[in-house]
C-alpha cells in the first residue's frame, strides 16, 4: 500500500510487521495486520496480550551465582535471563552508570576531554546506548530474537520494536530502557558494580563466567592472553564515516520526497565488491550525527547515531573494506588491534587536537585532491581539512575511492562534494576472536568461561550481542539441570 494508507492504517490496527520497499520508483509500504479469528481487523488499543511478559525470580539468596563482565546488551540480557532461572547475577562494569555517562560524553562533544572509562565505548548499556539504538540483526539462526525485542519493548520500548523491519529507539531512548533494566536486576536480588575494571579471571575460579566486554576493551584482550584464554584473529573493517545532506538521500532513495512524512528519513544499504574485498555501508543513521567514538589518548575514532526522531538534516553511515587475517602480516591473534590502534592514532595527529577529526570532501578524496574548504557537518568537537586520499593505507583508500563510484553508478549523485568523509571508523567489529565449543558455549581453554557478543566475535550489534548473552545465560542455567 502507499505510504500514506499504511500510515493511516497503522493508527487503527494493531500492526505484527511492517516494511518499508524503496526498489521501484513508486515507494511500497508492506503491512500485516493482526486478525481474530473471523479474519477481522483488531484494533490497535484492542485488551490482548502482544507478548508473555518475562516472570523475574527474587535471588537475594539464591545459591547459584554468575559473573557477567561487561554490562552492555549482552551482559544486559544475560543478566536478565539468569534471573528468570533463578540464578544470582554479578555485573562488573569499568565505566559509569548510564547517567554518569551522558555528563562525561558532552564533555567529549565540547572536545574538553576524553574518559578512557566512561565514553561513547564504555559504561552502562555499551556501545549500542549512545551509538543510535538500531535493533536489527541479519542472523535468523541463533534463537529467539523476537524475545529481544519484547524484552525491549517490556521496558520501555515503543510498540514499533515489535513489528518494524529495521526497528530503531534512539539514543535519546535507550538511556531510560537501560536504566529500567539496571533497577529490575537490583530490586531482585542481583549486583552491578560499576567503575569495576577486571584484570584477571583468575578471582573467579569455580564460577560461571559470562564475558561480555564489547569490542573496544584492547586491555582486557591482553588481560585475557596473560590468563592463558584462547585467542585468534578474526577478520573486520575499517574505514571512514561518510555524511551526505539528509534531503538528497531522500531523494536518491525515496525519488518522490513527499513520502517522508510517512515512513521518515530514507536510509541505504550499500555493498560492493573490489580486489577481493567487500566495501559496505555500515550503521547507516538517518537524520543522526557523527560522534567522537574514541576510548583510549590520542586516537580519533569517528561512529554514528540517531535519536529516536531521525530529524537532523545529515545522513551518515560508516563505509568500510573487509579486511581479512592474511592482509595483516604476523601470526600474533592480537594483531588485528595493533592495526586498529596506528590507524585511530594516524587519524589522531592529523587532526591535531584531542577530538577534532580529519575530513574530505567525498568527490576530492575519489579524485585525489585536497578539499579547499569543508561542507557543514554534524560532528560537534569539529573537522579539519586532511588527505585522507594520502595517509588511508592503499588497501582501505583504493577500495574505498571505487566503492564510491560503485555506489554513485547505482544511485547517481551519491558520489558528490556535497557529502564529506571523516576519520576513521575502526569499531565495526572486532578484530578478535574468543574460540568457544559450539554446544557448552565455554572457552576451549578456559572451563566455566562463557565469551559471547561483539567482543568475543559472535555478534554484531545490539540485538545479536542480546541473544548471544541470553544463549549463554540459558546454558549456564543447563548445568544444574
Amino acid at each position: 500500500m502507499s505510504p500514506r494508507e499504511a500510515y493511516i492504517a497503522a493508527q487503527q490496527w494493531r500492526v505484527v510487521k511492517r516494511s518499508v520497499d524503496a526498489r521501484q520508483r513508486e515507494l511500497r509500504v508492506h503491512l500485516t495486520i493482526l486478525t481474530d479469528d473471523k479474519g477481522r481487523p483488531v484494533a490497535k488499543d484492542a485488551p490482548i496480550p502482544l507478548y508473555e511478559p518475562p516472570v523475574f525470580q527474587d535471588v537475594h539468596q539464591a545459591e547459584r551465582k554468575a559473573v557477567i563482565i561487561g554490562a552492555g546488551p549482552a551482559g544486559l540480557f544475560a543478566a536478565l535471563t539468569l534471573l528468570e532461572h533463578g540464578i544470582k547475577p554479578i555485573i562488573y562494569e569499568r565505566g559509569k552508570e548510564v547517567s554518569e555517562r551522558k555528563r562525561d560524553i558532552a564533555l567529549l562533544n565540547r572536545n574538553e576531554g576524553l574518559n578512557p572509562e566512561s565514553n561513547y565505548c564504555f559504561g552502562e548499556g555499551g556501545a549500542g546506548t549512545f551509538s543510535d539504538g538500531k535493533l536489527f540483526s541479519r542472523s535468523k539462526k541463533r534463537g529467539n530474537m523476537q524475545r529481544v525485542m519484547e524484552l525491549f519493548h517490556y521496558f520501555g520500548a515503543t510498540d514499533t520494536v515489535l513489528y518494524e523491519a529495521h526497528a530503531h529507539i534512539g539514543s535519546d531512548k535507550l538511556p531510560g530502557i537501560i536504566k529500567k533494566m539496571r533497577e529490575c536486576i537490583l530490586t531482585h536480588g542481583g549486583e552491578i558494580h560499576f567503575e569495576t575494571c577486571i584484570t584477571s579471571l583468575k578471582e573467579f575460579h569455580g564460577t560461571p563466567v559470562i564475558l561480555a566486554i564489547g569490542h573496544s576493551a584492547h586491555d582486557t584482550y591482553r588481560m585475557l592472553a596473560a590468563d592463558g584464554v584462547a585467542l585468534e584473529t578474526k577478520g573486520f573493517a575499517m574505514g571512514v564515516r561518510a555524511e551526505h545532506p539528509q534531503a538528497l538521500i531522500n531523494k536518491l532513495m525515496y525519488h518522490n520526497t513527499s513520502s517522508v512524512e510517512f515512513v521518515g528519513n530514507a536510509s541505504y544499504s550499500l555493498v560492493t565488491q573490489v580486489d577481493g574485498r567487500g566495501v559496505y555501508s555500515f550503521c547507516m543513521c538517518p537524520g543522526g550525527h557523527i560522534v567522537p567514538a574514541g576510548s583510549s589518548a590520542e586516537t580519533c575514532v569517528v561512529n554514528g547515531m540517531s535519536a529516536s526522531h531521525r530529524n537532523s538534516p545529515y545522513a551518515n553511515s560508516g563505509m568500510v573494506v573487509q579486511i581479512n587475517p592474511e592482509d595483516i602480516p604476523g601470526d600474533d591473534p592480537l594483531r588485528g588491534l595493533a592495526f586498529q590502534e596506528a590507524l585511530e592514532h594516524e587519524a589522531y595527529l592529523q587532526g591535531k587536537t584531542p577530538s577534532i577529526a580529519p575530513a574530505q570532501r567525498m568527490r576530492d578524496f575519489v579524485e585525489g585532491r585536497a578539499s579547499k574548504d569543508l561542507p557543514a557537518c554534524s560532528y560537534l568537537p569539529g573537522v579539519l581539512a586532511s588527505r585522507l586520499d594520502r595517509w588511508l593505507p592503499a588497501h582501505i583508500g583504493k577500495r574505498l575511492q571505487q566503492g564510491f563510484r560503485d555506489f554513485d553508478k547505482k544511485y547517481p549523485g551519491f558520489l558528490t562534494n556535497d557529502a564529506v568523509i571523516l576519520g576513521v571508523e575502526s569499531r565495526s567489529s572486532s578484530a578478535v576472536r574468543i574460540p568457544r565449543d559450539p554446544e557448552t558455549l565455554q572457552s576451549i581453554s578456559t572451563p566455566l568461561l562463557y565469551p559471547c557478543g561483539e567482543g568475543a566475535g559472535y555478534a554484531g550489534g545490539i540485538t545479536s550481542s542480546a541473544l548471544d548473552g541470553i544463549n549463554a545465560a540459558l546454558k549456564i542455567a543447563e548445568l544444574a539441570q
